[in-house]
């Protein structure tokens, strides 16, 4: 008998001949529309047929076997897809193409909160993430991403005694990088963006896609835990918590405080206002959809030694830092026998051997892509070195309970998914425990940490839970159910993409074409297809063809509540819910997917602000799309219309070292309507800003320049960001002193800007956030915000905005201005700039940072 040793098991197993299962009794031609996304999307050079394509796939996968196994372990993957197995559409694109692409469809990435090197927790700091991720996209890996680290707007931001601008500001960035950068095979980057939701931002983030053209290149979705949960079921309050220290500004405008466990608190609201706003946007925009982050957790096979934080860009791979998604579904309409029987009489049966067989090769297919595929980042290929995280899956359920005479939306259609889900988990890790003792175990594996209770290994039966422990497993994670959207147009012939039911039997299909524009095509799904060619009357359609749009959102809810105790990440699923669908019985969705133990969940609610990919009908036009949904505070206004227009006039008094100065500004501002949600939204927005002729001498004349500049800022919508730019402007003739600050001790200081220009605009802001239409930092408010107040509406509480004037003070004279200042006992010396009133009169005293202007005591040591 010959030694029982890795090779020689090697060698057996691919050796051993492998078995045809029985493909379906009638084999038609591909429709022409999947024959043009086959050789656009995946075809190479000479190829033509899906034929092609699987012997190159197979043989460049095949390289990472030994030589003397790679010719039959490339003939079992060959004809492995041949009857039914593929690639993910990296794998299918690039695999022995010779492109220097990723065969990684996805990645996480760890973003911190520095902007380079890395942060105090070791994450890499902002724009260190961005060339990573940048250089992902660039081989073709989308990426997800967790901004949570990221300081909140209006955090202290020590090293440049500035207020941080928060991660939705950085988003931006990320977004822009994204849409410039293309990745390889012409393929336009994917991105996800977590925000935990005990984020301070968080409330911005929910509605930032409600203007139109922002973060295009982003799914959305709140990281929510089950202590959220369970805060919105008891209606109990909910904080908005970081570690990064407030501002002085913050920590003196209102009830910020620090916890015991080292969190500042920056705003505390009713947990349920914050998921009525969440369930809102999703309900009129489709995001942010909702990842439940404890469950993830919770269920993970290796929760010991990783925290997931984040997936990728379609929700159905929970990663750590820098994991990636290796996918590979089988299509289950190959293995259904002798499909719709039911037309001569009998009934259909279903291949569960085949099945079997084909999923155990799978395994082996996929566990050798994680060693040929190029990596983009070396801490890529360290994490899946360590973890060898693969993702065996399927496609075409839908179609494959068409074929089989189920009802999708029925008991009977959901136990046999279930059949299916759990036959493919337990040969995947069978198969994955033999590739251990061939090749031996992921390097991280520990028994008693992997089969604790709680993860999803420790539900495995006992016999593969014994082997477990005795050999070892070659991968940590086996399953996933992914989209399959161009994978099964192109190789399945439009079967129902993933584990969804068919979109419509027949539809149009709006497609990309290379100049950039877009056309439509008629496009069928595949059962449909067989059902006629078989003899089927599809003018009367039996009651099993039921599609997306005919079944209950609860149906689409159910089949995933059914399936996903049997897979070990998650599910990527989009539950279809009308147009008309009642918001109270949305969000109840939302909790029962919660309580059913689900890991995430995506909606979509067709509406006039919505595109769709799929449509039943035609398509509109792009310009009527485009009329559709505009922020009213991004409309560009040409030109100040005549007569009269609501203003507000305010004196200005501030100090410079040429004495007390005092002049008048004037605001005006008009009602501007524009469409968000496919609701109409009007918010008054200011349109000119003046300071009367007459009152300033000829070296002032800067001032009109500055106020038409601004004018113009104000008319195309961004007069936040241009007063922010403002701010920052300096002059050699010493500083100007302008309102004041409350000092952490409640003390009230002197503020001071770096010149005239910035103190004026210093002054508009305070006019602007009193109106309601800047926040206390200067940053804008929303439209929907907006929208909410009264018209003329101003603030007459001033507590989160520093006083606007000076206030009378027998110092204030030009002699000594910078003397005594009605701190008492403090005299100002010249040093860095204070973070707390903006003097330049930060000293070191008694080992700590000291402002001589305003008596702020800083960093320590």
């Amino acid at each position: 008998m010959a030694e029982d040793t890795p090779q020689t098991r090697a060698a057996n197993a691919a050796s051993t001949p492998p078995a045809s299962s029985a493909p379906p009794a009638l084999l038609i031609p591909p429709q022409q529309f999947s024959l043009d996304v086959l050789l656009e999307k995946y075809a190479k050079g000479d190829e033509q047929s899906a034929d092609d394509v699987y012997r190159r796939v197979a043989r460049g996968v095949a390289e990472a076997e030994p030589p003397e196994l790679r010719a039959s372990v490339e003939e079992q993957f060959v004809d492995n897809m041949r009857h039914g197995a593929l690639g993910a559409g990296r794998i299918m694109s690039a695999a022995g193409s010779g492109i220097a692409a990723t065969l990684i469809n996805c990645f996480v990435q760890p973003v911190g909160d520095s902007i380079q090197g890395v942060d105090e927790q070791g994450l890499p700091g902002i724009y260190v993430a961005l060339l990573q991720a940048a250089e992902t996209m660039r081989r073709g890996g989308g990426v997800g991403y967790n901004f949570s680290a990221i300081r909140p707007k209006g955090a202290r931001v020590h090293t440049t005694s500035s207020s941080a601008s928060g991660p939705c500001s950085y988003m931006d960035v990320f977004d822009a990088s994204c849409r410039t950068v293309e990745s390889a095979g012409s393929r336009r980057g994917a991105q996800m963006a977590v925000l935990d939701c005990n984020h301070p931002d968080l409330l911005e983030f929910i509605e930032a896609k409600h203007s139109k053209g922002r973060w295009n290149n982003f799914n959305v979705s709140v990281s929510v835990t089950d202590e959220f949960m369970r805060a919105v079921e008891n209606d109990e309050p909910w904080q908005l918590v970081h570690r990064a220290e407030p501002s002085p500004a913050l920590r003196a405008a209102g009830d910020v405080r620090q916890r015991e466990d080292g969190l500042w608190v920056y705003s505390e609201h009713p947990a349920r206002a914050i998921w009525d706003r969440i369930m809102r946007s999703t309900y009129d925009v489709a995001e942010p959809g909702i990842v439940f982050i404890s469950r993830m957790n919770e269920d993970n096979n290796l929760r010991a030694v990783e925290t997931i934080r984040a997936t990728n860009p379609c929700g159905e791979q929970p990663l750590p830092a820098y994991g990636c998604c290796n996918l590979g579904p089988l299509n289950l309409t190959r293995f259904v026998v002798d499909p719709f029987a039911q037309l001569q009489g009998r009934q259909p049966s279903f291949d569960w051997d085949g099945l079997a067989r084909r999923t155990r090769t799978q395994v082996r297919f996929l566990d050798d892509v994680l060693d040929v595929t190029l990596w983009p980042l070396p801490q890529q290929y360290d994490e899946s070195r360590a973890k060898r995280r693969i993702g065996v899956g399927f496609t075409g359920l839908g179609d494959t309970l068409v074929m089989m005479g189920l009802r999708y939306d029925s008991q009977e259609g959901r136990d046999f998914a279930v059949r299916i889900a759990r036959l493919m988990r337990d040969e995947a890790y069978r198969a994955s425990v033999e590739l251990a003792k061939e090749r031996r175990a992921f390097e991280l594996f520990d028994a008693a940490r992997y089969l604790e209770a709680g993860t999803f290994a420790s539900r495995l039966p006992d016999d593969i839970q014994q082997a477990i422990r005795r050999d070892g497993i070659r991968n940590s994670h086996l399953l996933s159910i992914a989209p399959t959207g161009t994978v099964s147009l192109a190789f399945a012939d439009n079967a129902s993409n993933g584990i969804e039911p068919a979109f419509s039997w027949t539809y149009t299909r709006v497609k990309v074409m290379a100049d950039g524009g877009r056309e439509s095509f008629d496009v069928e799904d595949y059962a449909y297809r067989l059902y006629r060619e078989l003899g089927g009357d599809v003018s009367r359609l039996p009651d099993y063809f039921v599609s997306a749009l005919q079944m209950s959102a609860r149906d689409h809810l159910d089949m995933m509540a059914a399936v996903q105790p049997y897979v070990d990440t998650s599910i990527s699923k989009t539950v279809n819910v009308p147009a008309d669908y009642p918001f109270d019985a949305f969000e109840s969705l939302y909790f029962d997917a919660w309580k059913s133990g689900l890991k995430g969940l995506a909606t979509y609610r067709p509406n006039d602000t919505l595109g769709a990919v799929l449509s039943v009908t035609p398509a509109q036009a792009d310009d009527t799309l485009a009329e559709i949904d505009q922020d009213p505070l991004r409309i560009a206004i040409d030109h100040r219309p005549r007569g009269e227009l609501p203003a507000i006039i305010e004196k200005v008094e501030y100090l410079t070292q040429a004495g007390k100065k005092s002049l008048y500004v004037a605001a005006s501002f008009i009602e501007v309507t524009g469409r968000l949600g496919g609701e109409d939204v009007t918010i008054e927005r200011p349109i000119e800003f003046f300071i009367p002729t007459g009152q300033r001498d000829e070296s002032q004349q800067w001032i009109t320049a500055t106020m038409r500049s601004l004018s113009l800022a104000a008319r195309g919508g961004f007069v936040a960001r241009n007063l922010q730019d403002m701010r920052k402007v300096s002059w050699d003739r010493g500083q100007v002193r302008l309102g004041d600050v409350q000092r952490l001790d409640g003390h009230r200081a002197p503020r001071w800007h770096d010149s005239e220009v910035a103190a004026l605009a210093f002054a508009i802001q305070q006019i602007l956030y009193r109106r309601g239409f800047l926040d206390a930092e200067g940053n804008q408010v929303a439209s929907r915000m907006l929208a909410r107040l009264p018209r003329g509406h101003m603030k007459t509480d001033m507590a989160l905005s520093a006083d606007f004037g000076i206030r009378p003070n027998p110092a204030d004279s030009a002699d000594t201005l910078l003397q005594p200042n009605g701190t008492q006992g403090l005299h100002t010396m010249l040093g860095r700039k204070c973070a707390s009133c903006g003097a330049n009169a930060v000293i070191r005293k008694d080992g700590c940072d000291f402002c001589t202007a305003c008596g702020e005591v800083g960093a320590c040591g």
